[in-house]
């Protein structure tokens, strides 16, 4: 009989393929995670919203409700931020940034190693478990309460996925200074790296969200030097000096 180690966390895996659903169940719990279980989206929303779990890993095409909309819920209903690992078998971009969009942190193409999967599992509940100390951040009208996470532009509410805080996060922790892609990418994932698409699809959908809507963009890309945040308006010297 597996014994749960209370420091590895609980995992709900969502899953309806009963060959893949055994496998992972049993990896994890022989190397000591604390599991629970659900073969369809209704129910996996349901147990996702009642407990609280360290990570979920959630298939896409699921009966019921797929994995899309549970964490559409989830995110957006709920108002939970468990950290979600979503697992299919579309690899292509639109895949990807359509995953990213409903809310999901990370994402594994089928087939896969069952060891990867783990590791990604610990990268993401590692992240998840880091203190963050409290402060306010603010780059123009952008502010950014990383105690309460409530993030807004000119005084207007805006909801950005967990990878998107901790984007801003960095970002406007460093501002103006730029950050290079590899410094973003170890903070985040550790040293479980993403493929090179991961990082350019969630700062596609957090432009969406911060700059898209208004009128003058906040975060701006260095090509071969990085990314920052910053207001070049109110950077731009007075004239007649």
């Amino acid at each position: 009989m597996s014994i749960r180690d209370e420091n590895k966390g609980l995992v709900l895996l969502v899953e309806d393929n009963r060959g893949i659903a055994e496998m992972v169940g049993e990896y994890l719990e022989r190397k000591g995670y604390g599991l629970d279980y659900a073969a369809d989206g209704v129910t996996g929303l349901h147990l996702a919203i009642e407990n609280s779990y360290d990570i979920v890993v959630l298939d896409l095409m699921l009966p019921g409700m797929d994995g899309l909309e549970v964490c559409r819920r989830l995110r957006k209903d709920a108002k939970k931020a468990t950290p979600v690992l979503m697992l299919t078998a579309r690899d292509t971009l639109d895949d990807k940034v359509n995953g990213l969009d409903a809310g999901a942190d990370d994402y594994l193409v089928k087939p896969f190693a069952i060891q990867e999967l783990e590791a990604r599992l610990r990268a993401l509940i590692r992240r998840d478990r880091r203190q963050v100390s409290a402060e306010v951040l603010t780059v123009g009208d952008l502010v950014l309460d990383t105690a309460t996470l409530r993030l807004t532009r000119g005084g207007r509410e805006l909801a950005v996925s967990p990878i998107g805080l901790k984007l801003l996060n960095i970002l406007m922790r460093e501002s103006p200074r730029v950050v290079s892609r590899a410094d973003i990418e170890r903070e985040i994932w550790g040293d479980t790296l993403p493929d090179s698409d991961t990082l350019r699809s969630h700062l596609y959908n957090l432009r969406k969200v911060i700059d898209k809507p208004f009128d003058r963009p906040l975060l701006h890309t260095l090509h071969s030097a990085g990314y920052r945040m910053a207001d070049l308006a109110a950077e731009t010297p007075a004239n007649g000096g």
